[in-house]
């Protein structure tokens, strides 16, 4: 029979395939719209009600396109709804979420030198802290400041730094970004689920109804489309940046989160004009290379704990029981001698700079830490070491298998 951490690997794995799956169609189909959008030109020729018209090629064929600003005069009886992208992107995320960090909470998400929290304490600020975002953005929007989208979207950025700053002061600081990510596509989906659909429908509602649609629904939804649209980039940097410890892993990581917003901004922002005018403003360039050379800067503070601070660490429940385990002591002698010249605070390896990953295998506490990543990268896979450049035995690989399930066990 399967190990269970190996099929719960595999389960991740799908999920995280599905999940990218599903955000590349609702990305793709969201960044489409933006700029068909804003390529329509009027026409003598467009109907009534109709706002613009564009043809684009395709496939070896053509397209007419036309819009109508609020609605046709009578419902078309083919009608497609582009909804379940944005549904199953959220809902594959959140279940990916829950597998890799809240199953994996002692590892990926509780760091105990930030806030020594209990698994369900760390699971409950992680689910309560992404309704938040939706309550606050959800109210500044209804408010006054719909009238004034550039004031809404600084109140909004400015909520998107508050909410980094404090997820780096709980979490991992893998687990802060990724949460803000998470935190920022709730936002997001919600805007699809709770008023751009229902919107939608009441305008439907009144086609068939014989009424005529009131244009503010229409309006009301295009505020937050474009709100989705400037998100959408940073949230694909914080989601992938649990592969880069040089974004996650030093004391100014939610600074480095925080200004990617900005370089989301001036990218869209370019590609935007450009679908409008036909020429985009360059500058934006000039100032996401600043801006991401500032990032790069602020990747090179130190962010984690000292070697004599991890050695010195009490072991939690969790790293004690693989301590204890039989056969560890042996276990660590071998990640010691062919896996911590690498995964070292200060890597040992010639060109190595930084740990993979940012993860650190050099005391008791890092490596029962990581007593599944170890088992399942060095163990059962031949994943780690690369290539086996550190000549890891068969039989090694044994005793790091026997020696995990004996502190599962």
């Amino acid at each position: 029979m399967y190990d269970l951490a190996i099929i719960w690997d595999w389960l991740g794995f799908a999920v995280r395939w599905l999940h990218v799956i599903t955000a590349i169609a609702w990305i793709g189909s969201s960044f489409y719209f933006v700029a068909l959008d804003l390529g329509l030109r009027k026409s003598p020729h467009l109907p009534k009600g109709a706002h613009g018209e564009e043809w684009q090629v395709h496939g070896g064929g053509f397209y007419h396109i036309q819009k109508y600003l609020v609605a046709p005069d009578q419902m078309p009886d083919h009608l497609i709804w582009f909804k379940w992208e944005s549904y199953a992107t959220w809902l594959s995320g959140a279940a990916l979420l829950m597998i890799v960090y809240w199953v994996g909470a002692e590892l990926y998400l509780i760091d105990a030198n930030k806030a020594d929290l209990a698994v369900w304490q760390a699971i409950l600020i992680s689910a309560a802290s992404l309704t938040i975002g939706w309550i606050v953005y959800d109210f500044l929007c209804k408010s006054g400041l719909g009238e004034r989208p550039t004031a809404l979207m600084l109140l909004l950025f400015v909520l998107l730094v508050i909410m980094s700053w404090g997820y780096n002061q709980i979490f991992t600081g893998r687990a802060a970004l990724l949460h803000l990510g998470a935190f920022t596509a709730t936002i997001m989906t919600a805007n699809v689920f709770l008023i751009i659909m229902p919107n939608q429908r009441v305008v439907v509602a009144d086609l068939k109804a014989g009424r005529t649609p009131d244009p503010k629904y229409g309006k009301i939804a295009k505020l937050r489309s474009t709100h989705n649209n400037y998100l959408t980039l940073p949230v694909i940097f914080l989601m992938l940046s649990n592969h880069y410890p040089l974004a996650f892993g030093t004391q100014y990581s939610w600074l480095i989160a925080s200004i990617i917003f900005l370089t989301g901004v001036t990218i869209r922002h370019y590609f935007n004009t450009m679908h409008a005018t036909g020429k985009g403003p360059h500058w934006t360039w000039a100032v996401t290379v600043l801006l991401f050379i500032l990032i790069a800067w602020l990747s090179t503070m130190p962010g984690h704990d000292s070697y004599e601070d991890a050695e010195a660490r009490a072991l939690t429940p969790h790293e004690a029981r693989f301590a204890d385990a039989a056969g560890f002591e042996e276990a660590q002698d071998i990640v010691l001698g062919r896996c911590s010249m690498c995964h070292a605070r200060e890597p040992v390896w010639e060109g190595m700079h930084w740990a993979p990953k940012g993860v650190f295998l050099e005391t008791t506490s890092d490596i029962t830490k990581h007593a599944r990543d170890i088992y399942l990268q060095a163990g059962v896979s031949h994943a780690m070491p690369p290539a086996n450049i550190t000549d890891l035995p068969p039989d090694d690989r044994r005793k790091i298998i026997a020696w995990y399930r004996a502190g599962k066990s």
